[in-house]
C-alpha cells in the first residue's frame, strides 16, 4: 500500500504552521488547501497575484476569474487581496513567504530540485518555482516516489535542469516522508502499509542511518 494523491496532500498539510504565509505549487500541492488542519490558520499565496486562497469550488460554483498559478479555479475568502505579479514576486523574493509546497520531477539527496522542464518538451515558461525555492524559508516537495516506468525520482544527483540547488528541506512521497540531512536523506515516516525496505528499494539516493524510530502513518 502507499498514499494516494489526497493522502499525500493531507500529510503535507500537517507541515503548515499557524499564522504563516504559504505558497502551493502546481499538481498535488494544490490539493493541500482542502486539508488544512482544524485550528491552523494559514494564508495561501499564489504568484499570479492572490493572497488568501480558499479551497477548490464545488462543481457549478466556479468563477473563471479566480484561478491559481496552475490555472485551476479556486475560491476567495473574506480577507483575500489581489495584486500584480510584480508585488507577488516582491513578497517571494523579499522573504515574506514562510514555506513553499512544490511538486517535482526529481529531487537529489543534497536538496537539489528539478521541476520546471524536461529537455525536448515544449515549456511555456519556468513559472515562479526558481524564485520560490530561493526566497521562501522552507521548501517541502510532494511527488510520487517513482516515475511511470518505476524509476526512482529521489536521486543521488538530478539529471534534469535544476530549479534550485540545495534548497529542499523535506520530501513527501506516496511511500513516506524523508528529510534532507548531512550525508543524504533520513526517513521520518512511512506510509501506511509501506516497509522501510520497500522505501529504500525505490530510492536511488543515499539514506543515512535513522536517528530516531521511524513512525508509520495511520490508515486513512
Amino acid at each position: 500500500m502507499s498514499w494516494n494523491r489526497n493522502q499525500m496532500a493531507a500529510r503535507a498539510a500537517k507541515e503548515l504552521k499557524d499564522g504563516s504565509y504559504v505558497n502551493l505549487g502546481i499538481g498535488i500541492p494544490t490539493l493541500v488547501s482542502n486539508f488544512i488542519p482544524d485550528g491552523v490558520s494559514v494564508t495561501l499565496q499564489s504568484e499570479n497575484g492572490m493572497l488568501g486562497m480558499g479551497p477548490f469550488p464545488y462543481e457549478g460554483t466556479e468563477d473563471p476569474d479566480l484561478i491559481n498559478a496552475g490555472k485551476q479555479t479556486i475560491t476567495e475568502l473574506a480577507n483575500t487581496a489581489y495584486f500584480d505579479s510584480a508585488m507577488s514576486f516582491g513578497m517571494i523574493r523579499g522573504g515574506k513567504i514562510a514555506m513553499a509546497i512544490l511538486g517535482a520531477m526529481e529531487v537529489a539527496e543534497n536538496g537539489d530540485i528539478a521541476n520546471w522542464m524536461i529537455p525536448g518538451k515544449l515549456v511555456k515558461g519556468m513559472g515562479g518555482a526558481m524564485d520560490l525555492v530561493a526566497g521562501v524559508g522552507r521548501v517541502v516537495v510532494v511527488m510520487d516516489h517513482t516515475n511511470k516506468h518505476g524509476d526512482s525520482k529521489v536521486l543521488k544527483n538530478c539529471t534534469l535542469p535544476l530549479t534550485g540547488a540545495g534548497v529542499v528541506d523535506r520530501i513527501i512521497t506516496d511511500l513516506g516522508v524523508l528529510d534532507v540531512v548531512e550525508g543524504g536523506l533520513r526517513i521520518v515516516e512511512l506510509a501506511h502499509g509501506v516497509t522501510e525496505n520497500q522505501l529504500r528499494a525505490a530510492t536511488q539516493a543515499t539514506i543515512v542511518k535513522t536517528m530516531a524510530p521511524v513512525t508509520h502513518a495511520r490508515a486513512q
